[in-house]
């Protein structure tokens, strides 16, 4: 390996540590910007969805740690690392990423002050990242009971949104184009929250509501397994998610203790399962 990216792996290591510390879960990556560590299930006949319960490294965001143990077994995994990348939707932070791009022909920043003069919202003093390309990336951070999916450009063009199993490049990162910094003056702060308005952007319309009998119950058995099959960092989400797909399928209400079940299991308490299930009834338009 040559000396610089010896240096640049060293200095990626270092900054993913220090982020670490703040409480923000991370990644290596490659100059490419892609996860660093390959997946352990590539070369399978028939690989199936593994996001790290084989306990082996290579499932990409999913294998975000704040451990400094953990962290330096990564990247000594992965010595061709340059970067790192801090995953979005977690706790303490639940991060959402507000990807301001250059490569298009828009204006995203001119669309994100359009949208904050329609919708009636300001963007507080938060982390900015300056990216290679002339880009910013915005960091806000997100309500515990809430998920925020990825998305690229349906806010407005250029506009792209991490969220909820994506990650945004650390500054400190060296890539093929160029090192990510913190944008002066905002290194010292936190990620502020949300404002409300955009959170309300942020999250997909709910579905149209087609009411399904409660006999069928295979899929809410489903639900209840999704939600068991959760690990620490996942369990809110997941119940949110389940909770989601129950009430626009017409079968939330029936599900609600099954659910509340599911998530004891897991090691929520019951006052945090029956908040996100009544978030989850509010975002689709029922009363919990």
């Amino acid at each position: 390996m040559a000396t610089t990216d010896r240096q640049a792996t060293t200095l990626a290591l270092a900054h993913a540590l220090s982020a670490a510390e703040r409480g923000l879960a991370v990644i290596p990556l490659s100059r490419t910007k892609l996860p660093a560590l390959r997946s352990p299930h590539r070369a399978d006949p028939a690989p199936i969805p593994c996001h790290g319960e084989c306990g082996r490294p290579g499932h990409g965001v999913y294998d975000a740690t704040t451990d400094p143990a953990r962290i330096r077994e990564l990247f000594a995994a992965a010595p061709w690392a340059t970067g790192y990348g801090i995953a979005c939707g977690l706790p303490p932070h639940h991060l959402i990423g507000v990807d301001l791009d250059t490569k298009s022909d828009a204006d995203s920043s001119a669309a994100l002050r359009e949208l904050a003069l329609r919708h009636l919202f300001t963007i507080p003093p938060t982390v900015v990242v300056l990216t290679p390309s002339g880009g910013r990336h915005l960091w806000l951070t997100g309500p515990p009971d809430v998920v925020v999916p990825n998305s690229a450009g349906r806010l407005a063009p250029g506009i792209d949104i991490r969220g909820a199993g994506g990650y945004l490049v650390g500054p400190g990162s060296r890539t093929e184009h160029g090192v990510y910094r913190t944008a002066p003056g905002t290194s010292h702060i936190g990620p502020a929250p949300c404002p409300r308005a955009l959170l309300r952007l942020l999250l997909p319309a709910p579905r149209p509501h087609h009411p399904t009998p409660p006999s069928a119950g295979g899929h809410g058995q489903g639900l209840v397994q999704f939600v068991m099959a959760a690990h620490e960092g996942q369990r809110n989400t997941r119940l949110f998610w389940a909770a989601c797909r129950a009430y626009e399928d017409g079968i939330g209400p029936g599900l609600v203790e099954p659910l509340v079940e599911a998530a004891l299991d897991t090691g929520l308490t019951e006052r945090e399962a029956r908040a996100t299930i009544a978030s989850a009834a509010r975002l689709t338009g029922h009363h919990p």
